[in-house]
């Protein structure tokens, strides 16, 4: 597949302070060449897409948005392991559901389609990171376990949260909700009964408690629904088969 010229590929970005030396974007499914069911900007290698696409598709995100370098793609497993890619050899697989950096220009990213991805960055720049934060994540604690490898005060980072499935279409079970509500019954509020006694799941208000309670104060973004917008996001749930997009987080020099 040949290379096409250079273009600029729709993202949505944080709203941060302008001060920060950070960088932070996160792709939507437009903007790629993938064909059905990965249309069109399909970043993930193991969802059964054409592999060139898929590299032409990431070639134009270094390119759209001036990455410094290729950005570290990790093996996600909806666990809590962090990578810290500056003690990682990135040339290898990652097998990580976040990461965290403090060099200047190395990239952090994840990968979602429903799952709730996470950016975290410290108010003085010296510190970034990223988590991939489905319900597994969320509740085996990968927040935590970022902000710990961050290692800085919770109060100097800021969190922003991308798009996610919202409640409205993220409907779980019985052992879901007690995953969160046992350890922390405030949780409790973060899930609605419906009226097929099963219950609506708010990632949002989950990941928004768990910052809190490490300290984290400015927490922003929030409010999409992947499942909802089929125009902008991709979403496992709502399409099965289908493509992941890309938060991507990186000290600029």
């Amino acid at each position: 597949m040949q290379p096409q010229p250079a273009r600029t590929i729709p993202v949505i970005e944080p709203d941060w302070p302008r001060a920060l030396r950070v960088r932070a974007a996160m792709t939507l499914r437009e903007g790629g060449v993938s064909k059905p069911p990965f249309d069109t900007l399909n970043l993930g290698t193991h969802v059964g897409d054409d592999a060139a696409a898929v590299s032409e598709n990431r070639r134009r995100v270094r390119e759209s948005l001036g990455l410094p370098r290729e950005p570290a793609w990790l093996e996600q497993v909806h666990g809590t392991q962090v990578a810290d890619l500056d003690a990682t050899d990135v040339s290898k697989p990652i097998r990580a559901d976040a990461a965290v950096t403090r060099d200047v220009g190395r990239v952090c990213v994840i990968q979602v389609a429903d799952c709730l991805p996470v950016l975290l960055a410290a108010r003085d720049s010296s510190v970034v990171g990223a988590a991939h934060a489905g319900w597994r994540g969320l509740a085996g604690g990968v927040i935590e376990a970022t902000v710990r490898a961050m290692n800085v005060p919770a109060s100097q980072l800021l969190a922003w949260l991308g798009p996610a499935i919202g409640p409205e279409h993220f409907e779980v079970g019985d052992e879901v909700r007690a995953a969160f509500v046992r350890p922390d019954p405030r949780a409790a509020s973060a899930f609605t009964r419906n009226e097929r006694q099963r219950w609506q799941c708010d990632l949002y208000a989950l990941a928004q408690m768990r910052l809190s309670a490490l300290g984290v104060q400015y927490v922003s973004g929030g409010g999409w629904s992947t499942y909802a917008d089929a125009s902008r996001f991709f979403s496992y749930r709502r399409d099965g088969q289908c493509g992941r997009m890309a938060a991507l987080i990186w000290i600029e020099s």
